[in-house]
């Protein structure tokens, strides 16, 4: 029998132990399985309290049983639900009698997803952001994957779609009634109409893509400076634990450590670098390589410095603000900027006490707030997302190049542009990523 055609079942809630743990079924074996475990089929969608028993008529647990027959489910396909005691010793021993039964396997990660897609259940947008609504971190990435699920980019995709295939019609149809005088202008004038109004619309979500790619993945600031000036005790306070060492001694942060921060519902990555200084010590400095490098590629720099005169390094594209450090011990103002040539933020801190930590914070989120913008309420999200639309884009504006060229051209381009939006939805030739897209889901999901 093939995969596909198999009764997949999983852990669809945390890890054990727990109060509660929820296991689905999905496939045409579920309700053999839930008949064997509970006595009978429950009426469908309705919680019932069931004693289940494994194929011995032993008793696994007093648990909650769900029944969803397909296709109203959703996968698509038959699906239970067995709500037991979230005990170790509960799950292992119905994981057990699970696999006792024939084609009954565990489920691959993102498995359930998979089959909900294959059976029309959710298109690939929508299952993007199904993995993003998992890995929200943050109120505002929750709610523009939220969008995402809802069908925010899929429904505008599909409306796209079928104005391109009504434009191609009108042009097709042009070109077999060709012989009858001014028939195919008057069908072509229309569908240019249309495909110029689809090219301004997909043109202005491209060009606000950016801001929403950026919410999904997160704003990466890195602490950065010379040894022992108190980044690690900086990282702890905006990250209120303990989540680096704290030495006297230089040289103690050796790798990069890095920690998730919400700010106001922005996600941020705030990473604590090995002290920048010229070292014999081979691990320090590859510590030191490690900072530089992840300091070039963050959205921002805070350069943390206790003395007036320290020198900033240069950096080409990324943000840096002068953070001094160490306020309580009392040293002399210098220039701020450190001779840097530029003006830049300066804030006055003292890491150890608290001091000035709360405006730093403040800074942060006004800096995020500009940064990601009014990215939540974009469309695009991800790459793949934004590379097909690209491909629309640029198959219209080649079907308005090739208009003077002759109607089969131009009813070619639009073809090569609805198969882009279907590949968008997942509905046209993408075999080839979707294993790349459901493996990243966890399993149960």
């Amino acid at each position: 029998m093939h995969p596909r055609d198999q009764t997949i079942f999983a852990l669809s809630s945390g890890r054990p132990p727990s109060a509660i743990a929820l296991v689905r079924l999905s496939g045409p074996q579920a309700g053999t399985v839930l008949t064997a475990f509970a006595g009978k089929l429950p009426v469908p969608r309705m919680a019932t309290r069931a004693l289940i028993r494994d194929l011995s008529r032993q008793p696994i647990d007093d648990a909650v049983v769900l029944w969803f027959p397909g296709p109203a489910s959703a996968t698509g396909e038959d699906v239970a639900e067995l709500h037991v005691h979230g005990g170790r010793a509960v799950l292992a021993t119905l994981f057990a009698a699970l696999g006792a039964f024939e084609n009954v396997r565990p489920a691959e990660a993102g498995e359930f997803t998979r089959r909900a897609f294959e059976n029309g259940k959710l298109d690939l947008t929508e299952a993007e952001g199904l993995d993003d609504l998992i890995h929200a971190d943050t109120d505002r990435q929750r709610r523009q994957a939220l969008r995402q699920l809802q069908g925010l980019l899929g429904d505008k995709a599909r409306d796209w779609r079928a104005q391109i295939i009504q434009a191609s019609a009108l042009i097709e149809a042009g070109i077999d009634f060709s012989d009858e005088g001014d028939v195919p202008t008057e069908l072509i004038a229309p569908a240019l109409a249309k495909v110029k109004t689809l090219l301004g619309e997909i043109e202005e979500v491209i060009a606000a893509q950016a801001q929403s790619e950026r919410l999904r993945d997160g704003l990466v600031v890195a602490i950065a400076g010379p040894p022992n000036v108190g980044k690690s005790t900086l990282i702890n306070q905006l990250a209120r634990r303990d989540v680096a060492i704290v030495s006297p001694h230089a040289g103690t942060t050796r790798d990069v450590i890095e920690v998730q921060l919400d700010l106001d519902g922005y996600p941020v990555t705030v990473i604590d670098t090995a002290g920048i200084r010229e070292t014999d010590d081979p691990v320090e400095q590859e510590g030191v390589r490690r900072a530089l490098a992840r300091a070039a590629v963050a959205d921002l720099v805070l350069w943390l410095a206790d003395a007036p005169d320290e020198k900033i390094p240069h950096q080409a594209d990324t943000p840096v603000w002068l953070v001094r450090n160490k306020i309580d011990l009392e040293f002399s103002e210098g220039a701020a900027g450190g001779g840097q040539g530029h003006a830049m933020p300066v804030f006055r801190i003292s890491a150890r006490r608290g001091e000035g930590i709360p405006e730093l914070v403040l800074a942060l989120v006004a800096f995020a707030q500009h940064y990601f913008g009014t990215g939540e309420g974009g469309l695009i999200t991800r790459a793949r997302q934004r590379k097909l639309l690209q491909e629309t884009v640029a198959s219209l504006h080649r079907s308005l190049d090739v208009v003077g060229a002759g109607e089969e051209l131009l009813a070619e381009e639009l073809r090569i542009a609805a198969h882009s939006l279907g590949r968008l939805l997942g509905r046209v030739d993408v075999e080839d990523i979707l294993d790349v897209i459901f493996r990243e889901f966890c399993v149960g999901k």
